[in-house]
């Protein structure tokens, strides 16, 4: 019998079960060695990567310049500009010094004899044939075009279209040699803070190259067409017309306008996008001017207090019909008051994304329209007209009204209303058709002021209804109230443009 110590615990021999503690110990701190390595060489991999991003711009933009160089030119314009006829001004006409004022003047210089004036751009060949992109107001007006090319090699240039809705002209240049020429790029791909090259002519400098980024995308200016890329490439006068470049060598933009309080560039330069100009250039290279797809109607955006005035209206999205002269969407069955949710299976934003996707639509091509009216939805079939050609013509949908009663004005929402009589229509210039309310006054301190409504203003409906009579705005306004529906729509017209505004109703 093997005798036990009382209160020790038996001796266990790890030895014959090839585990040793020390070993264990051992192997554990170098583990947590490892473990600090990988973190550290794992640290270090994500400082490297994060480096060759940032070495990602390359050292120069030498061969990118010296690749597209060629195909960017100078654009020279000279215009015969009618002298001087008089004194200008400087005295009364049949003054007894205007003798004497004419005679110094013709004293001074050429008197009254044309004179030539000149003016600098910049411009990009886009074929080997000879086809240069440039801005419309580089070239608008002049007579005489003539384009320096990179080598000095100098060539008289013809104009074969323009457009002045987005700025672009297209020119042409008769060569004995295939041109060097760059391509269009997709501008839709360019993201904030992309790399891009400007190259032009600023300030008559000639030849010079910029760099920078994108700073922003779609920015619009004033124009319906209007898809700028913002930058910050140095963008002088003279540089307008001129390309910008993405890192591939393909232009995403022709740069158009700069922001500036002394004319000079501060970082804050504009692009007309690619995608909008490639269109532009097709046309005017085919038809020798733009066909732009026309819809027929007078619309606005839909703000965020009529959202609970439209029956069935969620967001403020979608564009508001205010007018349908005679045209396409006349023909198509609609009407004022309708509210634009999407063309041609794409989704309407605001007035701005309709005006583009119908400008860019094919003139004579049918396409679906979706509208809300009555709080449900209906699509129609529109047959596009032809933009340009129905630029400048009006339409009248107005229908004529029997003569209204001789009413009292009377205050409603803050507006001192009444009937709109055949005297108001002669004062105001109101076509005889139109009838409607006519605003008297406006509270200065009502909701209806602040939201621009003025004397002279003519409402002619209250949720998408006529109105002929103060009568029917009271029915409207309780009808309103009655639908739990806090605000009222009336259209309103000034000097015949349509608006929708949107009004409290609540007490």
């Amino acid at each position: 019998m093997v005798p036990r110590l009382c209160g020790a615990s038996p001796r266990i021999n790890t030895g014959d079960l090839g585990v040793n503690t020390q070993a264990i110990a051992i192997g554990r701190q170098h583990m947590a060695q490892m473990r600090l390595i990988w973190i550290s060489a794992l640290a270090f991999v994500l400082v490297l990567a994060q480096a060759l991003v940032a070495q990602a711009r390359p050292d120069s933009f030498a061969d990118l310049a010296e690749k597209i160089s060629p195909a960017v030119v100078n654009i020279t314009t000279s215009t015969v500009v009618a002298g001087r006829t008089g004194p200008q001004g400087i005295v009364p006409e049949g003054s007894p010094f205007e003798d004497f004022f004419n005679e110094f003047q013709n004293r001074q210089g050429d008197g009254d004899k044309p004179r030539r004036t000149s003016a600098l751009g910049s411009g990009f060949v886009i074929s080997e044939d000879g086809y240069v992109v440039t801005n419309n107001h580089v070239i608008d007006g002049a007579d005489e075009i003539l384009i320096e090319f990179f080598s000095g090699e100098e060539l008289p240039a013809k104009v074969v279209g323009k457009d002045a809705n987005t700025d672009i002209a297209l020119l042409k240049v008769e060569s004995d040699k295939p041109l060097s020429f760059v391509s269009f790029g997709d501008s839709d791909t360019a993201r904030v803070g992309d790399w891009v090259l400007a190259m032009g002519n600023p300030l008559g400098q000639g030849f010079s190259v910029s760099s920078g980024i994108v700073s922003a995308r779609n920015r619009a200016l004033s124009g319906s067409y209007d898809d700028y890329i913002q930058t910050d490439a140095a963008i002088n006068r003279g540089n307008s017309g001129g390309p910008l470049f993405n890192m591939d060598g393909d232009v995403v933009g022709v740069n158009t306008a700069i922001l500036s309080p002394n004319g000079g560039s501060i970082g804050i330069g504009f692009s007309m996008a690619s995608n909008v100009v490639t269109k532009v250039v097709d046309q005017l290279k085919e038809y020798g001017e733009t066909r732009r797809g026309w819809l027929g109607v007078r619309i606005q955006n839909v703000s965020e207090d009529m959202v609970d005035a439209i029956e069935g209206l969620e967001t403020a999205e979608g564009a508001m019909i205010t007018d349908v002269p005679e045209g396409p969407a006349l023909e198509a069955g609609m009407l004022a008051g309708d509210v634009i949710l999407s063309f041609d299976g794409q989704n309407v934003s605001d007035v701005r994304g309709l005006v583009r996707v119908v400008g860019n639509t094919e003139v004579g091509s049918t396409v679906r329209v979706t509208v809300l009216r009555d709080g449900k939805t209906q699509t129609l079939k529109v047959t596009l007209g032809r933009r340009e050609a129905a630029e400048g013509t009006a339409g009248n949908n107005g229908s004529s009204e029997a003569p209204v009663e001789k009413q009292a004005d009377k205050m409603i929402l803050g507006l001192t209303v009444g009937p709109l009589t055949d005297a108001l229509r002669g004062e105001l210039g109101i076509d005889s058709n139109m009838s409607g309310l006519v605003v008297k006054d406006v509270d200065e301190m009502s909701a209806a002021y602040e939201k621009g409504l003025r004397a002279g203003d003519v409402l002619t409906e209250a949720s998408q209804q006529k109105l002929t009579s103060v009568a029917d705005l009271e029915d409207r306004i309780s009808e309103a109230k009655e639908a739990g529906r806090k605000s009222l729509l009336l259209l309103v017209r000034r000097a015949g443009e349509p608006r929708f505004v949107a009004l409290n109703i609540q007490e």
